[in-house]
């Protein structure tokens, strides 16, 4: 089971809302526009789809007329939403930037075949990952823009595409909006493995097809749980695209008096979003916060690594979380390409602060993994590791010092939660001013120990 109780009690409450949904513009629901969308995918599918990749995959029909009548078909169609960037765009520049096109056409061969088992999947997804990434890197190395390349991000949904033309119940599409919408429910966060998110995702869908055909009385598939949170995520009746917020909104009668704001004892004056105002709260496991997170379908220790992993992404970071489900690794990840460096960092709810030690080993592990692989794999000259608490005990000089030692990391700091929203607040005040680099918010890691409000005052705030 990858759903917790409460996830699943929320999953059902989006499927309720779902089915219950109104008729929409066109006088039919959410519900009866999605039996007739999949009503003409599966037609074209077995009429036109399947039939090219299967002659395509036989050596019948060229990758070029083979990639042009992809093409054609999903432009007068928009069943799947192949014609973005992740699907049409991504499959045009691994044809484009590839300087053998019969090393090309063997792997996109090789790649989009069905899996016939979950092993199989991920190991396609991986390879296929390899190979883009080495066109990425002969491209940009053959002096060409880093823009132009293709990006392995897109292979999961540009794979999972073609599998479920070939196998429809068995292999769903990993669409961005309804990942999106899962991790903004709290149902699921992919991490950093395109082949285990991948899976993962599968697992998900599966778990939720039998959750929901339990508990609707109607049977649900694959295609009917991607229903589901195209609902939620904005495209109600079936759309390639999100259909704008008035249009999918209820319509309700104008109150009497017309409340423009709640009430306020001043006028706010902060920048931080309430998403990181609320980051030294969580910190301090406040009284009742486990309850508000249950009741939005997530562990309190979660919520935490999402809230500080939403603050280093507006920060402007390249940012990556990790952690639950990752097996040894941090629960984040934060990198400044222009000033080549990055942070690898762990959340720790606290209510009486954290304490160095308790987990040394682990965090070493981990620390010279990822280290190694960051400075290998992005060129990135410092890395610094970071822990982020409501606050922290002075019994910590040792710690540091020998994790220090053993590992590649630059410095350790310990942030506490309250310094994070005072440095969002700073950048958000006066982005031209306050940088990442080092003379902004970099120097706020160029040595170690406790970073509080003081700290981020004295350097970014004067």
């Amino acid at each position: 089971m990858i759903l917790t109780p409460e996830q699943q009690s929320r999953a059902i409450e989006v499927m309720q809302e779902y089915l219950a949904a109104p008729q929409g513009p066109e006088g039919v629901t959410p519900a009866e526009a999605s039996t007739e969308r999949d009503r003409q995918r599966i037609e074209l599918i077995e009429g036109e789809l399947l039939p090219l990749v299967q002659a395509y995959l036989a050596g019948q029909t060229p990758l070029d007329e083979f990639k042009s009548k992809v093409d054609g078909i999903n432009k007068r169609n928009e069943h799947w939403g192949f014609k973005g960037i992740k699907g049409q765009m991504f499959f045009n520049m691994v044809v484009n930037v590839s300087s053998d096109p019969g090393e090309c056409d063997q792997e996109l061969k090789s790649a989009i075949a069905v899996p016939t088992s979950e092993d199989m999947a991920r190991s396609r997804i991986r390879t296929f990952a390899s190979y883009v990434r080495r066109l990425g890197e002969e491209h940009v190395e053959g002096g060409r823009s880093k823009q132009g390349r293709p990006k392995a991000g897109s292979i999961p949904f540009f794979l999972s595409y073609f599998w479920q033309l070939q196998s429809r119940d068995v292999w769903p599409v990993y669409y961005t909006n309804g990942v999106k919408t899962m991790s903004d429910l709290n149902l699921w966060l992919p991490t950093d493995d395109l082949a285990a998110d991948y899976i993962s995702f599968k697992h998900l869908h599966e778990e939720l097809a039998a959750l929901f055909t339990e508990k609707s009385g109607e049977k649900f598939g694959l295609y009917d749980v991607e229903h589901v949170f195209w609902f939620k995520g904005g495209n109600p009746y079936g759309g390639s695209k999100p259909l704008p917020k008035e249009q999918i909104e209820p319509t309700v009668e104008e109150p009497d008096e017309i409340i423009v704001a709640p009430k306020l004892d001043r006028l706010p004056d902060s920048y931080v979003p309430p998403v990181i105002a609320v980051l030294p709260r969580i910190a301090a496991n406040e009284a009742g916060f486990d309850d508000l997170a249950k009741a939005s379908g997530i562990s309190l220790s979660r919520a935490f690594e999402k809230n500080i992993h939403a603050a280093f992404t507006i920060l402007g970071f390249d940012a990556k979380l990790l952690g639950q489900g990752g097996g040894r690794v941090p629960d984040g990840i934060a990198v400044e390409h222009d000033s080549s460096y990055a942070l690898i960092w762990d959340a720790k709810v606290r209510g009486d602060g954290y304490s160095m030690g308790t987990d040394d080993r682990t965090i070493r592990e981990y620390i010279t993994t990822q280290s190694r692989e960051l400075k290998r794999r992005r060129s990135i000259r410092n890395v610094y590791y970071v822990v982020v608490s409501s606050e922290f005990s002075d019994d910590f000089d040792e710690s540091i010092r020998s994790m220090k030692m053993e590992t590649e990391i630059s410095e350790v700091c310990l942030l506490e939660a309250s310094a994070l929203v005072s440095i969002v607040d700073a950048k958000l005040r006066d982005p031209l001013q306050v940088s990442l680099g080092p003379d902004g918010v970099q120097r706020l890691f160029s040595t170690s120990g406790i970073v509080n409000v003081e700290t981020v005052r004295q350097n970014l705030i004067g």
